[in-house]
């Protein structure tokens, strides 16, 4: 009779989880999203305050031309 013999080696294998890149390419998206934002929040914000320059300028010119007018009105009755 012969002896069989099995001789079994341990093995390990190792399974590597690399992502195909798609969290990056959400993460990038949602990046430029709130950049775009941002930019449109500050445009907005500048135009506000630009009208509001504006209109504080031709208030005081209003001011200044009624100080002329009375100040003329006074000077004509006197």
């Amino acid at each position: 009779m012969t002896d069989d013999r099995v001789t079994q080696t341990p093995h390990t294998t190792i399974i590597e989880r690399r992502g195909g890149g798609g969290g990056l390419l959400i993460g990038a998206a949602i990046l430029v999203a709130v950049l775009v934002a941002a930019y449109f929040v500050l445009m907005r914000s500048d135009s506000e305050t630009a009208k509001n320059n504006a209109i504080t300028s031709a208030a005081q010119s209003v001011e200044k031309t009624a100080d002329k007018a009375g100040g003329a009105i006074d000077s004509a009755t006197k």
